[in-house]
């Protein structure tokens, strides 16, 4: 693992980061149903966590003599509640992976203090992860 390689890799959770943003904002716009208000809550809340994820990684991509992407990964797109909540799950249960991954690939190259902020990351994404899945495990029909 060298530097250039790791910024590659801290850019591809950039784009999650952006997808996040963007899922949790057309997502929150677009639900419907008897748990409107309460799923849009948990979406835009989630909105600022996400923010301050991307904002850390593009910064650090920086640092690291890196150029921040500006593309996201691709949003899917649903009307259902429940299917937004399911590619929510999906994409934090990535991010969890990910980060879990960088941080070590992090430590590998001397990156203590990156390597800390994304287990940091990991137990923020894991709160979210848990939050959904909960949301899900009662989900009628």
């Amino acid at each position: 693992m060298d530097k250039k390689t790791l910024v590659d890799h801290l850019n591809s959770d950039l784009a999650g980061e952006f997808q996040a943003v963007l899922m949790y904002t057309v997502y929150a716009a677009q639900v419907k149903g008897p748990y409107r208000p309460q799923l849009v809550q948990f979406m835009q809340t989630e909105i600022t966590d996400e923010l301050l994820h991307a904002r850390f990684l593009a910064d650090k991509i920086v640092a690291l003599g890196g150029v921040p992407t500006s593309t996201p990964r691709p949003v899917p797109q649903t009307a259902d509640a429940r299917t937004m909540l399911e590619n929510i799950l999906k994409a934090e249960e990535q991010a969890i992976a990910d980060y879990g991954a960088r941080a070590d690939q992090a430590r590998e190259i001397g990156e203590v203090g990156l390597a800390v902020q994304l287990e940091n990351m990991v137990l923020d994404e894991t709160s979210h992860y848990e939050e959904t899945r909960k949301m899900l495990a009662e989900w009628p029909g």
